[in-house]
Order: structure tokens, then sequence, then C-alpha cells
């Protein structure tokens, strides 16, 4: 198991940046441990798979979870606004740091995540493979 940890500044890509970092580490299974931080603009795909909703201003991130692999990562995020409102949902592309993000990921080496589509949910679904 490795760990990356660093830390992105305002105007990028929350999720183009891990994928980014997946891509450069060949990184073939993973996992966000943790984001920490704030977005100043937020794309999140909702829970119906249709609909993607946006939202510009100052947010901070309160919690996060996801898998990451080669193709492309599966991470669902919540954040708050001024008020102590939180919406959460799938992180889409277009999700951009405000003042900081701290972003913690976990790889796995024994293992390969790939998505492989599924008739019976109409969305490609992880599949785990053991490396040998």
């Amino acid at each position: 198991m490795r760990q990356f940890s660093f830390r992105l500044t305002p105007g990028q890509d929350l999720r183009r940046e891990i994928e980014a970092l997946a891509k450069r580490e060949r990184l073939c299974a993973g996992c966000v441990l943790s984001l920490v931080g704030n977005l100043s603009h937020v794309v999140l795909r909702m829970a119906d798979g249709k609909t993607v909703k946006e939202w510009n201003g100052s947010y901070e991130i309160v919690s996060a979870t996801g898998t990451i692999s080669p193709e492309e990562s599966h991470i669902h995020i919540s954040v708050s606004d001024q008020e102590g409102g939180v919406v959460g949902g799938h992180l889409k592309m277009g999700s951009i740091v405000g003042v900081t993000c701290e972003v913690v990921l976990l790889a796995f080496d024994d293992v390969l995540y790939s998505r492989e589509f599924e008739a019976s949910t109409g969305y490609d679904m992880l599949v785990v493979k053991t490396k040998i």
C-alpha cells in the first residue's frame, strides 16, 4: 500500500487533479482517504444518475469517499454552504478549489480496479481483479 498526500491551490479542478495523479503514478487501484478544503465552484451529479447541479460561492468539503482506477474515479462528496446547509453527490469535473484542498489517497498494489458496463444498472460498475 502507498499513500499520496498533496495540497491543491485555488483554481485547480479537484477531480481532474486526482485523476492526473492516478495516471502519473500508474495507480491501478486506490481510494480517497481524506479531502479537506474549500470549493468555489461545485459540480455534482445527483442520485438519479442524470441530473447535474452546479453551485458558485464558498463551500467547505465536509466528507468525501471514493474509488480510483486507471480509467476514472468514482468519488462522492458532501459540501456545506455559509449557512451550514449540506449537499452531496457524485463529484464531476469542474469542481474548482477555492482556498485550498488537502488530498490524501491510498493506493493498493495487489489489485486492479476497472469498470465494465452492467446492463442491469446501465452504468459501468467496479470490477476488482487480483494482480498476479
